[in-house]
């Protein structure tokens, strides 16, 4: 057992592991769903599990709990990821905060805006507009790491921070434009839970559980109340201590370290296997010519590279912005059109946003647009030093 814990603790840290286990969950779904096993994988999935305590009982299709349990806990790594950020880490400078900010916002609108003019004539089809704006980061940062010696580090740094922008504006996106019928009663509950949270971080409470069980309130407030439950992780996250007094020790950095492997390797490579699966009998000409689908294709391939690399090229213009000698225009670009890799977010949004509705469609959009971006970023990046010669600015770009 204490081998089986140090390998799955040593391949957890590689940063390849979660974009290579994604692939292959996102590839064996596919295989599946084209295969004979493809109808006892549907209904596997939507076989009702049980839990229940007290009067409280659930009995939900298992993509129900993998979808508004398990990705809760996703969102609670996200949340622990951005609280960390903003306190000590990229987002606590001004400064820095400026240009991958403004690069996130261009790589959110602009894919919005290319989806919405595609679909100008098909209103029904208007709520996925959000579905190409986000950027997957595990897939990004694997597709970084094929890629090698030919990525500076500081447009690592660079993604990283663009996609932490990317994951606060999902999530506004979800609080704000996919909640149904608001409850106001067990919003106030929810609000009363939040002044719990709230009490314990200013009582500086580092053990989890009175966390976890005011989480589990909220969540339950959120999914009857029409507030999403994955938002319930979020909040839990920027309740949960990042140092306290009395311990030498970041708390919330204990716990992100010990829930992430656990994100990485099991819960996004199980929501992947569950969502991916295209059915190909189904796809013809014209689903790769729906709006829908080009508008998803289209948003996250030209609308992402468009958004972040023209909004950076402009702060560099006007001066605002600076990176180091070494960054060159070509890796910015780069680094913009591996950002069009949308999967895990972007399938969530596509279900939230087109319940039941052209999720063939949306999937096929996805991965197209997703493997249009992730070529194409490798190819900018392998052929870089060319295309610098031919495009050499004239004036560098300074620290």
């Amino acid at each position: 057992m204490l081998r089986i814990r140090e390998w799955f603790e040593k391949f957890a840290a590689n940063d390849m592991s979660s974009g290579v286990l994604m692939i292959a969950a996102m590839t064996a779904s596919i295989l599946l769903a084209n295969s004979p096993w493809r109808e006892p994988v549907a209904h596997f999935f939507e076989t009702s599990l049980f839990v229940g305590v007290a009067d409280i009982k659930f009995a939900r299709p298992l993509e129900w709990w993998i979808n508004d349990v398990l990705m809760v806990f996703f969102f609670l790594q996200v949340g622990f990821e951005l609280k960390r950020e903003m306190k000590e880490g990229f987002l606590a400078e001004r400064k820095q905060i400026l240009v991958p900010a403004l690069a996130a916002l261009g790589g959110i609108v602009c894919p919005a805006i290319i989806y919405a003019l595609l679909n100008r004539h098909a209103p029904q089809y208007m709520n996925g507009w959000a579905i190409p704006t986000a950027t997957d980061i595990a897939f990004a940062i694997c597709v970084l790491m094929l890629v090698g010696r030919a990525v500076p580090q500081a447009i690592k740094i660079f993604l990283l921070a663009i996609a932490i922008f990317d994951d606060l504006g999902a999530i506004v996106i979800i609080a704000l434009f996919y909640n149904q019928g608001v409850s106001v009663d067990l919003l106030g509950y929810a609000g009363i839970i939040c002044f719990a949270l709230y009490f314990l971080n200013k009582m500086e409470v580092t053990s989890f559980v009175p966390y976890l069980i005011c989480g589990v309130g909220l969540w339950y407030c959120f999914l009857n109340g029409g507030i999403h439950t994955t938002i319930a992780g979020v909040v839990v996250a920027m309740a949960y201590p990042m140092r306290v007094n009395i311990k030498k020790y970041s708390p919330l950095e204990r716990l992100s370290h010990k829930l992430k492997p656990w994100v990485d390797i099991v819960i996004l490579p199980v929501f992947a296997f569950a969502s991916a699966g295209l059915y190909l009998g189904n796809v013809t000409g014209e689903t790769f010519t729906h709006t829908l689908t080009l508008g998803i294709i289209c948003g996250l391939f030209f609308g992402k590279q468009i958004g972040i690399f023209l909004t950076t090229w402009l702060l560099i213009r006007a001066g605002i912005a600076n990176f180091p000698k070494e960054v060159r225009p070509v890796d910015l670009y780069g680094v913009a059109t591996i950002a069009g890799i949308g999967f895990t977010m972007a399938l969530f949004v596509g279900k939230l946003s087109l319940p039941g509705a052209m999720q063939e469609e949306i999937r096929l959009g996805i991965l197209c647009g997703s493997l249009l971006s992730a070529l194409w970023g490798i190819l900018i990046f392998g052929f870089g030093e060319h295309i610098h010669h031919l495009t050499r600015p004239k004036h560098k770009m300074r620290i």
